[in-house]
């Protein structure tokens, strides 16, 4: 393991990875940079007891389960019936058209998930989390997870329905 990392070197080598998870679950650039920030900062507070155990490994998963608490706390305190909503980019020209329209059509559908359900998506197959490790973080059952993920899934599906041919365009 890597015994002794200082902060600094912690955050700068997570913080892309961090805020690409904390994006996917918010969908909104300066809210998951705002997550990102608070989630190091609370690592920051508690680094001298994570670097006692000098497991990276665990650091790593403290990290992501402090950013997926926050961007939730987030959500609860937000419930007051607004619903922040990026700009739309224009539509990008050139060879990577094809794939910036996908991750756009993917990232607008996940944005209408519920938070929780699109956590446990963002968890699941971005992060490659187990459906356990998912419940753990969410501090929820594991028939809890698989039922959220189920209808997260189903969600997804009908939202992607008339997106069919530029998701599996070859």
């Amino acid at each position: 393991m890597h015994e002794g990392l200082s902060f600094e070197e912690f955050a700068s080598s997570r913080a892309r990875k961090l805020f690409q998870v904390a994006y996917l679950m918010c969908g909104d650039w300066h809210q998951a940079q705002d997550l990102v920030q608070t989630t190091l900062a609370k690592l920051f507070a508690v680094w001298g007891r994570l670097q006692r155990g000098g497991q990276t490994v665990a650091i790593d998963a403290y990290a992501r389960k402090a950013l997926l608490r926050t961007y939730l706390s987030h959500r609860r305190l937000r419930r007051s019936g607004e619903l922040a909503v990026a700009a739309i980019p224009d539509r990008p020209t050139g060879e990577h058209r094809e794939g910036t329209e996908l991750r756009l059509t993917l990232v607008a559908a996940l944005r209408q998930l519920p938070p929780r359900g699109r956590a446990v998506v963002v968890l699941r197959y971005l992060e490659d989390y187990s459906i356990e490790a998912v419940a753990e973080a969410l501090g929820t059952s594991v028939g809890a997870v698989k039922s959220l993920n189920t209808r997260s899934l189903a969600r997804l599906r009908e939202l992607l329905a008339d997106d069919r041919e530029l998701l599996f365009r070859k």
